[in-house]
């Protein structure tokens, strides 16, 4: 069941640079480190759903009904671009954080807007995985190789399967979003290199978009 062919497997999968890896980096270094793990949770709640969707069946229903692949392939496309246009035209200067020496109010409604920063990205990872229906295309092509046809519980062995899969998500993703934090002083520094950031996470997060728009079933 849990084979190094698994585990290989499924390493590969998670490192292959998608919209969860590009909103991961582009936390890291727009929002720091706490949001880039705050996007890693979102990333792997995301794939809940598509759990759930193969154990009930609904993954049966996306494979074989056009219709409802291309409705839930075309509402992530648009959810990319709509991400790319608001990375193009955010115009802030990437933040260091609250200043957690301040006091009183002020120091209070720094916290709070620190931490809007840092969970809104988990909310648009979140979303970008339940609008990817090639997910739950994977669980169902995927996940059921590793299934011993004789098992006593199928289902058992199908759940610690894909609880493997999103741990090894969530600890990518965090290690993703460290990296991006490692070279945040520099973007910092530079306003220059926070302008062609923001370009270029909007522009591939647009591509992902055309790739995922033009990819078959």
């Amino acid at each position: 069941m849990i084979t190094v062919e698994f585990l290989i497997t499924c390493l590969i999968v998670v490192l292959i640079p998608g919209p969860g890896v590009v909103l991961t980096l582009s936390s890291g270094i727009i929002h720091g480190r706490r949001a880039s793990v705050f996007t890693a949770i979102g990333c792997t709640a995301g794939i809940v759903p598509h759990l759930l969707a193969t154990v009930l069946g609904l993954a049966a229903v996306l494979h074989t009904s056009a219709v409802a692949f291309q409705a839930l392939k075309f509402a992530g496309v648009a959810y990319l671009f709509y991400i790319a246009v608001a990375t193009w035209r955010y115009k802030s200067a990437f933040v260091l954080g609250a200043d957690s020496s301040s006091g009183g109010t002020a120091g209070a409604t720094g916290h709070r807007r620190s931490a809007r920063r840092a969970t809104s990205p988990m909310t648009k990872a979140f979303i970008v995985n339940i609008l990817n229906p090639k997910l739950t295309i994977f669980f169902l092509a995927f996940l059921p190789q590793f299934v011993e046809p004789n098992a006593a519980s199928p289902l058992a062995q199908l759940l610690l399967l894909s609880g493997i899969f999103m741990a090894m998500t969530f600890a990518v993703f965090v290690v993703y979003g460290f990296l991006a934090h490692a070279f945040r002083k520099a973007v910092i520094e530079s306003p220059r290199v926070q302008a062609w950031l923001r370009r270029g996470f909007a522009v591939a997060f647009a591509a992902l978009g055309l790739n995922l728009a033009f990819s078959g079933k």
